[in-house]
């Protein structure tokens, strides 16, 4: 191994580190979303240190054209309005990369018939509902609704490798999309009685002879109150209150609603009763959700989730109350619960402490390279190109999209993605892609020249672009050091065509800024 290689990897693992204490001690074509320098120098467009930090952690990365579309909107909070209201955010980009993957607009039965047939397999369509996430990630200017789409799609978690629910599952998340940014009321009635949900935790085939309590237990433990405020009798009749809803899953794999299959009786789960007496129990199902949404332990347990995601891994007591309420005091909606966190001093004190999951780091570096990728061929002839690779990228760095097996969802907090086998399978990724090494088929990378803001520069100088370019920051005398250990230049070497850093070394330079904390966390 060089000098130079192993100044990289003990450079790096001194980020991982960095990273390791912070998760611990803080609380077509379609161009990805970022600006290229022009041939002559200027700076990007530079949010300041809050403003960052606000559309950092509602976005996949803070681009010099994310950036410009901020400051154009007045500043972050006035963007972050905007964002609030994303059916009115026009996004024809990315809402045609759904014509990439022809499988996630098929319908149920066909899919199934597919399958059966050996003409796709449901694993493949899912494997290509999670690289379409991530390109809507990587390119959607409706940043807020996709982030609180990914949050709400692990807090009802379906996998998407299941041996049925992939039928239904591009529908399901569609679903929360359309409410990820309303009520939670009307969130939760449309997750539990979706179908992908009721195959996956077995409601489909609960009946009133034989009630399944798995979808009756999940909505009590991990959809609403939690756990230690509901009984086992409570469970049984969560179950009972959620008969009828099926799917047929050996023909049609149509979604109906069996009243002969609906348990009638008195039930109670916790402060809820009802006489349960209609054959037709969508409308107990419906004030059953209901209650449940409005529960101020519901109210809690989403206050907390989303104070762990958007402020630190361990939320005041203080906090959590405060969300609580608003999340009461406004019917369960979401946008002022959202408003409110930001505008606590505990938001504003959690610059860096949140560290990149899997996920976010992948699309981040797309979004900071500016790459362009190409759409796929079917078939076998896809396997190589970028929008194929990427699923393997992010899942070489711990999980891919809405892989997670159970139906607790992937973890939010710094710690499950804080390893030192994470910090190189990420070094990893980076490394390959400054390099433009992999993936290499159906992606444009930008060659080293197009990163120089001027044909010739002092070091420093171009180290202080790139980070503003690719962390949206100026540089600091930390990172500077860094780089020069990297690369083995000095702060004022002039650097031009003929350097060796440009002809043979700016992959070592760029992974460096994407090694660091300031990329690693948002």
């Amino acid at each position: 191994m060089s000098h130079s290689r192993r100044a990289v990897l003990g450079r790096a693992a001194a980020v991982g580190a960095t990273v390791a204490a912070a998760s611990v001690g803080r609380p077509g074509a379609a161009s990805a979303d970022t600006s290229y320098a022009p041939a002559h120098f200027r700076g990007a467009p530079l949010l300041s240190t809050s403003g960052r930090h606000l559309v950092g952690r509602f976005s996949y990365g803070v681009t010099a054209r994310l950036a410009t579309e901020v400051l154009a909107a007045g500043g972050a909070n006035r963007w972050l309005e905007k964002q609030l209201a994303a059916n009115r955010i026009s996004d024809p980009a990315a809402d045609a990369l759904l014509g990439w993957y022809p499988s996630l607009s098929r319908g149920p039965q066909e899919l199934w018939q597919r399958q059966i047939q050996e003409i796709e397999g449901g694993w493949e369509v899912m494997a290509d509902y999670a690289r379409w996430v991530m390109l809507r990630r990587m390119h959607t200017k409706r940043q807020v609704l996709e982030t609180m789409t990914e949050f709400w799609e692990n807090h009802f978690n379906v996998p998407v490798w299941g041996d049925a629910t992939f039928t239904w599952r591009t529908s399901y998340g569609a679903a929360i999309r359309r409410q990820a940014l309303g009520r939670f009321d009307d969130l939760l009635h449309a997750t539990i009685t979706h179908p992908a949900m009721l195959i996956y935790l077995d409601g489909a085939v609960s009946t009133a002879a034989h009630p399944n309590e798995n979808l009756g237990r999940e909505l009590l433990e991990l959809h609403t109150v939690g756990r230690g405020n509901y009984t086992e009798d409570d469970v049984k009749n969560s179950a009972r209150i959620l008969t009828g809803w099926s799917v047929d899953m050996w023909e049609t794999w149509a979604a109906s609603y069996e009243t002969q299959d609906h348990w009638l009786g008195p039930v109670r789960v916790m402060g809820f009763s009802d006489a349960n007496t209609a054959s037709d129990g969508r409308a107990v199902t419906r004030r059953y959700l209901s209650y449940l949404a409005h529960h101020p332990a519901t109210a809690q347990r989403i206050a907390r989730k989303l104070a762990v995601k958007f402020v630190g891994d361990n939320p005041s007591r203080a906090l959590v109350d405060k969300l609580a309420g608003v999340y009461l005091d406004n019917d369960t909606a979401i946008k002022p619960v959202l408003r409110a966190l930001v505008a606590t001093t505990a938001f504003g004190r959690g610059v860096g402490s949140k560290v990149r999951d899997p996920g976010e780091d992948v699309v981040a570096t797309y979004r900071a390279l500016g790459v362009r990728v190409q759409r796929p061929p079917e078939g076998d002839a896809a396997e190589p190109y970028a929008a194929t690779a990427m699923l393997w990228q992010v899942a070489n760095l711990g999980t891919s999209p809405f892989a997670w097996p159970r139906p607790d969802g992937q973890p939010i907090d710094n710690d499950s993605w804080s390893s030192p086998s994470r910090l190189i399978a990420s070094m990893d990724v980076h490394y390959g892609m400054s390099g433009g090494w992999w993936p290499s088929v159906g992606i444009t990378y930008r060659e080293p020249m197009d990163w120089m803001p001027k044909p010739s520069l002092r070091f420093n100088v171009l180290v202080d672009h790139l980070s503003q370019q690719l962390l949206h920051r100026r540089s600091t005398a930390q990172l500077l050091e860094a780089c020069c250990q990297a690369v083995d230049v000095t702060p004022t070497e002039m650097i031009n065509a003929d350097h060796g850093l440009v002809r043979w070394s700016f992959p070592r330079l760029l992974t460096t800024f994407f090694d660091s904390p300031a990329h690693l966390t948002r």
